[in-house]
């Protein structure tokens, strides 16, 4: 009897027309402003500090519909920011193992456990920064206006203040004995939320005037 044929083809072929058939279904409308907004970020992020990190957050961003003004990429950039810290914040209190114990094994040596604890404390005031200032760029009100003005000021100095934090973690580490891999591992994570935090800052400083 002749064996039954493989429907693995078949499967392929019809996954392969339902790929055709979902990127045909997008509008040239839609297609445009995606594009229009991929261009926007590009632009806008060649003035930041770390252009490529610039446009791979945000290009990663979850918002809908797609910033397409200064003020709402800052605001995106500060959200993206804010979850980037959150995740590096989670990423060494599971390295540490959690508490002044965990921080003190994952040190790997006396008196590393203080740099450790520091830096998550310091991760997490960069949170608490970076989401305020989130929340008051949403809600500053009309551009120009002196309220506007009095929030932006606000935004700034939150975004700088989780900047520093984020710094005042590394230089915590880099030279109180805690020990070469738990450094690095940490220093990879913080390194990669300053410099988003950084192009958070100056998306940020050109939603004032002339902007």
């Amino acid at each position: 009897m002749p064996r039954p044929a493989s429907c693995a083809p078949l499967l392929l072929l019809l996954a392969s027309a339902a790929a055709l058939l979902a990127v045909a279904s997008a509008s040239p409308a839609e297609t445009s402003a995606a594009a229009s907004a991929s261009d926007f970020i590009r632009r806008s992020c060649r003035d930041t500090q770390y252009p490529s990190v610039c446009v791979q957050s945000l290009a990663s961003y979850g918002g809908s519909p797609p910033p397409r003004s200064p003020r709402e990429l800052a605001r995106a950039a500060l959200s993206v920011s804010a979850d980037r810290a959150r995740a590096a914040s989670a990423y060494v209190g599971r390295l540490c193992g959690g508490g002044k114990a965990g921080a003190k094994q994952a040190g790997g040596k006396k008196g590393a456990a203080g740099p450790v604890r520091d830096c998550l404390e310091n991760l997490a005031d960069s949170v608490g920064h970076l989401r305020d200032a989130a929340q008051e760029m949403g809600g500053a009100g009309r551009a120009g206006s002196p309220a506007f003005k009095w929030h932006l000021s606000n935004v700034q100095t939150w975004c700088s203040a989780a900047l520093t934090d984020e710094n005042t973690c590394l230089d915590g580490l880099s030279g109180r004995g805690v020990d070469a891999g738990t450094r690095a591992a940490i220093r990879g994570k913080v390194v990669e939320v300053a410099q988003v935090t950084s192009n958070a800052l100056a998306l940020v400083n050109k939603v004032g005037p002339g902007y």
